[in-house]
């Protein structure tokens, strides 16, 4: 008995090994594109993670003789209306659009799940309930709910985080349903019921582990959003405050005012807003058309 326990577990580590290695195979030999944007993903992650050593100069040194410069080898991609070093500002947003991301898409997880699954798995009166507020939130247009939410908790990071996160989490409740309504009639989870296992270990170990693909693409999905999100609300004067260093903040502040003058203010910030999110959304469909089978060979 002792041999087994200590073989079964290898043998399971070695099948995951194997699944993870086909996985990229696939991904490798069938998603050029998600492939593509899996590299603008992970470059966007080394920025955010490494800006302080990668950016040239501090987040708001300035310097007045710089102003509106042409790119230099002290300024490659030129200075802003104050002096600023654009290059510098254009790696920060990479970790602030980077945080927002990753912080409100695992809020959104969170919410969809803690919604989502109690109205699958209970379905009847309860479900009906809690879809039907579900309905009344999705009645109103997202950008018109999200100017009235951040204009009542006011401007900040962990706000917008927290907006963005809850209401992608209800808007993403109604996927994690339909996977937990798809398995509940499956054998194993009929056996669950009939031998009268706990509720709480039922969605634990068999209902959590096997949606977990449908969780994966919304958060792989989620991500290019809720940046887009942020940015949509920065340019509108709604996100961050104008001295933090979002890609949508610059495009509206400096980026509008004055694009006649430098063009280069608004190009950049938009070209790296458009890249990041073609490569996130590229990788996220990529991801969820080789983990649904449904999908496979589309």
């Amino acid at each position: 008995m002792n041999q087994f326990r200590d073989i079964f577990p290898q043998q399971v580590e070695r099948k995951r090994r194997k699944a993870l290695g086909a996985f990229f195979v696939r991904l490798v030999r069938e998603k050029r594109l998600g492939v593509l944007g899996g590299v603008i993903t992970l470059i966007m992650i080394f920025l955010a993670l490494f800006a302080d050593v990668l950016a040239p100069y501090g987040i708001d040194e300035m310097r007045i003789l710089d102003r509106f410069a042409t790119p230099s080898s002290n300024h490659l991609l030129g200075g802003d209306q104050v002096g600023r070093d654009i290059l510098t500002r254009l790696i920060y947003g990479a970790r602030i659009s980077m945080v927002v991301g990753l912080a409100g898409t695992s809020i959104t997880i969170v919410i969809a799940s803690i919604i989502g699954v109690p109205s699958g798995y209970f379905g009847g009166k309860f479900d009906i309930i809690v879809q039907r507020f579900v309905d009344a939130l999705l009645a109103f247009p997202g950008l018109l709910v999200l100017l009235t939410l951040l204009s009542i908790v006011g401007p900040g990071m962990s706000q917008i985080i927290l907006v963005l996160g809850i209401l992608s989490g209800v808007y993403s409740s109604r996927i994690v349903r339909s996977a937990v309504i798809g398995i509940k009639e499956d054998d194993y989870f009929l056996a669950t019921r009939a031998i009268g296992c706990p509720t709480t270990r039922t969605v634990m170990r068999h209902i959590i582990p096997n949606i977990m693909a449908p969780i994966i693409i919304i958060f792989s999905i989620s991500i290019g959003n809720i940046i887009l999100e942020e940015a949509s609300l920065s340019f509108l004067g709604f996100g961050l405050p104008p001295e933090v260093p979002s890609w949508g903040g610059m495009l509206s502040w400096e980026g509008r005012r004055y694009m006649e003058i430098k063009p280069e203010l608004a190009l950049y910030p938009g070209l790296c807003l458009a890249v990041v999110i073609f490569g996130v959304n590229m990788f996220g469909d990529a991801v969820r058309d080789l983990l649904d089978p449904r999908l496979r060979g589309g």
